[in-house]
Parts: structure tokens; sequence; C-alpha cells
């Protein structure tokens, strides 16, 4: 069960990365739910959540550092890369390479993605943008 879940977490974030929206009906229960500042639902609110970011950084790269699974659970600590060439959480394009980490726990039902909780560093990725004034030794 757990190879099935851990392989269901990482062709979600794969794909999603790549931008193959589509293969997330697939992947994702009908009633899905990210938990993140603002809860995302469903296939399509998390699609429109990647998309903001695949805009912000049109050649985002996605890289597994640790996977665990254990029962219905699996944990995702990844790495993000790109280049800040589109709008990002109201801020303009500023040409930088970024690189940002996250944590999602995500909880599987039949070999499908039900629910997740993720936390990413967005002050880390602000403040590469230049949107945070510099932070004080």
């Amino acid at each position: 069960m757990s190879e099935r879940n851990t392989a269901a977490v990482r062709a979600c974030f794969e794909q999603a990365a790549r931008g193959n929206f589509a293969a997330l009906d697939a992947i994702l229960t009908p009633d899905f739910v990210l938990h993140s500042p603002d809860d995302v639902r469903g296939a399509a609110g998390l699609a429109g959540m990647v998309e903001s970011y695949r805009s912000a950084l049109p050649d985002l790269e996605l890289t597994f550092d640790h996977q665990f699974a254990a029962g219905d659970y699996v944990a995702s600590r990844f790495t993000i890369r790109g280049t800040h060439d589109g709008d990002l959480m109201g801020v303009p394009a500023s040409g930088r390479p970024v690189e940002f980490t996250g944590i999602t726990i995500s909880r599987c039902q039949d070999g499908r993605i039900a629910e997740e909780w993720e936390l990413t560093d967005t002050v880390g990725l602000l403040g590469q943008v230049g949107a945070l004034p510099a932070m004080a030794s």
C-alpha cells in the first residue's frame, strides 16, 4: 500500500509541475483538499494554485529531497527552483533565480490522494524576489 501511495503522490507533484493538469483527476479523490494558508479543493483548485507558480516561474523544476510512507500517509520534502519571470503573489517579475523548499503530508485513500497539509518557505521565496526588506543580522 505504501508504494502505491508514494507513487500517487510522486505522480501528482510531477504531473502538476509539468502542467499536465488533466492527469490530476485520476490521482486525486473527487473531494480532495489541500490545507495550506487557504484551503484548495479539487483537481481544478490544485491546478489553479500550481498554475500561478508555473506562470511566475516558467522554468519551474521540482526535486524530491525525501519521501517517507506509513500506512495511508506519505510525507514529502521537496525543493522548487526557477526564474522569477512572471507575477508572483502580486510581485512583478524580477528575473531572479529562486529556490525554496516545502513539506507536504498526503493522506491517501484507495491509491489516490484525498487530503494534504503543506508548508512552504514563502518568506524565503518572497525575500529572494525582493518583496521583503533586508533582515538585520
